[in-house]
């Protein structure tokens, strides 16, 4: 399933790639990044940082008037927790290990999010919790095209603001079509073409059971590119980490939902 918006612009000249732009501009600093970190990092200054952080408190006050509390989340989490939170792939191929210490650092603040409430019995009059966070996310990104690339296009370090739900497993595709909408709406804010495309069960995680990726066209490459994914998890992670809703004498897993705003 694809289904698109916004108009595919074509261009007389040679479209110039982000680098020459933001560098022309004196909005970054890649060879600093690379002296003092390595590949997959970078430098922003000036408007292109501001911008930065204009977009993310737009999206966090847009996802707070959807009824979305924000929260501040920790950039580490303990092995118990990372290993229930993400899935083998995962682990292997994108998360940091913190040398000599019980923790790991976080691909996103999903996985703070959700493993806030781990080992946790929850009251059904609670549901459902509808967060949001920002949050720097590191990744491996192992096998990932352009990581050894300058460029802001799959990096080692980045900025997310994330959106999760956990709720009655009869009300999850509901909120994951609410959540899907909320993307729609940002990225037709920022009047950008963009398409949406239904992943296949083939190329799923193990923990999801639906998800659809938001890409985004480049003028540049003719192509599309994933920014944002929104996947219903079902039960899978609330069985893994524990995480049941009493009703009456009856204990429940209640399903989770996650999504990148921006």
């Amino acid at each position: 399933m694809k289904k698109k918006f916004g108009e595919e612009k074509e261009y007389a000249f040679s479209v110039k790639n982000h680098v020459e732009i933001a560098e022309a501009l004196n909005l970054t600093d890649f060879d600093s990044s690379a002296r003092t970190t390595g590949n997959g990092f970078y430098y922003l200054q000036g408007d292109l940082a501001l911008l930065n952080q204009a977009l993310i408190q737009h999206v966090i006050n847009k996802m707070v008037s959807k009824g979305f509390t924000y929260v501040e989340t920790p950039l580490m989490l303990r092995k118990n927790v990372i290993a229930k939170v993400t899935d083998l792939h995962d682990q292997k191929n994108m998360i940091y290990k913190i040398d000599g210490e019980d923790l790991y650092l976080i691909g996103t603040s999903e996985h703070s999010l959700i493993g806030r409430y781990v080992d946790q019995i929850l009251e059904e009059k609670q549901l459902p919790i509808k967060q949001t966070s920002y949050s720097m996310c590191f990744r491996k990104e192992i096998g990932s095209h352009g990581i050894d690339e300058k460029g802001f296009y799959r990096t080692h370090q980045f900025n997310k603001v994330e959106m999760i739900v956990i709720c009655k497993p009869e009300e999850s595709e509901k909120f994951w079509e609410e959540m899907v909408d909320i993307s729609v709406e940002i990225f037709k804010e920022l009047e950008v073409p963009f398409r949406i495309t239904e992943i296949c069960s083939g190329d799923l995680g193990d923990l999801k059971q639906r998800q659809v990726d938001l890409e985004v066209y480049s003028p540049r490459q003719k192509n599309y590119f994933e920014v944002t994914s929104c996947s219903n998890l079902t039960e899978a992670q609330s069985r893994r980490l524990q995480i049941r809703v009493k009703k009456g004498q009856e204990k429940y897993f209640p399903h989770t939902l996650n999504n990148t705003a921006i």
